[in-house]
């Protein structure tokens, strides 16, 4: 996979050591390049179906239909189809315990940096889980500012302290206006997550702690509650979408090629690995590999398949926020197929232009394809 766990390589263990990060913010200026700020009218045509996806709607079970056949006739008829989706889900990746009821935000440390405050912070994201992360305020900040939640393996890479070059999403985002806030793996690794009372699937463990950062973001008064993002690349990317998906106050949703559905002709694309969707206490497989007969799915992934079930049902749940994937390797353009089903939605809900896609061919993000997130966010949390 493009940066583990999305493949075979063991993922990188939340070791980036602060010093270093702290060396490199020396070599910020080159570390990642700046790309002029695409215009709304060139990023609008990223939210029109291809011509030669158009219509097309492939064997993936429409959200519009309920469990017993019958059809979302109305939009007053979409909050029961939608819960009935919701419910499904968590009941198969298992429920999540009450959410934190105040989520403060310590302050570890403060420097100076570029054109914003860079903050070392402290957080509880799940009961009896703290862990630290990088609050990036602007220095141009409003009264009330939008904010972006920026997840991935540890989130040094995402203000720019590591050597991973283009993966610096929030410090990007921070320089258009946006306060940030970038978190890493709670506590172990992505491999080995421990969850301590959430007894779910990893991936909606990990959507459980964002929708508590994002309590702690709503709770700074200078963040605007009702326009906060979340992004992620890869690995983040799953993370940022069951986020948008299973908690509905992130106002938009922006995702970096983590194959946006179940695909098993492509090892990267690994939702039945036992770190994501096929978590089984009772079963374990062989090895992180491709389902086959010999190394069988397992846990609610293996239920998920049989079921007919895919991940357009989630991006269902986004409709009708803003819903951008910023394609690469893992998701070409033909995962326009599966978008267009939440398009439908957004047509049935009365809203146009809310799902949009990019393509590049590397699963690596570009200058390119970064400029297009941040215009992402600036049309729908900035206007």
């Amino acid at each position: 996979m493009p940066t583990p766990p999305m493949s075979r390589r063991m993922p990188p263990r939340p070791s980036v050591r602060l010093a270093v990060g702290l060396l490199l913010v020396a070599m910020s200026a080159v570390a990642s390049t700046v790309v002029a700020q695409p215009s709304w009218s060139e990023t609008s045509a990223l939210f029109r179906t291809p011509e030669a996806f158009v219509g097309k709607f492939g064997t993936y079970r429409s959200p519009l239909v309920f469990r017993d056949g019958t059809r979302v006739q109305t939009a007053t008829d979409w909050p029961r189809r939608r819960a009935e989706i919701l419910a499904e889900w968590h009941g198969l990746m298992g429920p999540w315990p009450p959410l934190l009821d105040a989520v403060p935000i310590e302050i570890v440390s403060e420097t100076r940096r570029e054109t914003f405050t860079q903050r070392r912070v402290r957080l509880e994201v799940a009961p009896g889980q703290r862990i630290e992360g990088w609050l990036l305020v602007p220095d141009t900040r409003l009264a009330r500012s939008p904010a972006v939640l920026v997840p991935f393996y540890e989130p040094e890479t995402s203000v720019g302290l590591s050597d991973r070059p283009q993966r610096d999403f929030a410090r990007q985002l921070t320089r258009a206006g946006f306060v940030t806030l970038s978190i890493g793996t709670p506590v172990g690794d992505a491999r080995t997550p421990d969850r301590g009372i959430v007894t779910s699937q990893p991936l909606s463990y990990y959507a459980y702690v964002a929708a508590n950062a994002w309590t702690a973001l709503a709770g700074l008064p200078y963040v605007d509650p009702l326009r906060i993002g979340v992004v992620g690349h890869s690995y983040g990317g799953k993370w940022s979408m069951f986020a948008g998906a299973l908690w509905d106050r992130f106002a938009a949703v922006a995702t970096s090629d983590p194959g946006i559905v179940f695909d098993e002709t492509r090892p990267n694309v690994n939702y039945w690995e036992p770190w994501y969707l096929g978590f089984d206490a009772q079963v374990r497989r062989p090895g992180p590999d491709l389902p086959t007969a010999e190394n069988p799915r397992t846990g609610p992934y293996k239920v998920m398949r049989e079921r007919g079930m895919d991940l357009h049902e989630l991006h269902a749940l986004i409709a009708p926020r803003p819903f951008f994937v910023s394609g690469g390797a893992e998701d070409p353009l033909e995962r326009w197929v599966a978008l267009n089903h939440t398009v439908a939605v957004n047509d049935m809900l009365g809203f146009r232009n809310r799902v949009g896609m990019s393509s590049r061919p590397t699963h690596d993000p570009t200058p390119e394809s970064n400029a297009q997130i941040v215009a992402f966010f600036v049309r729908f949390l900035q206007r």
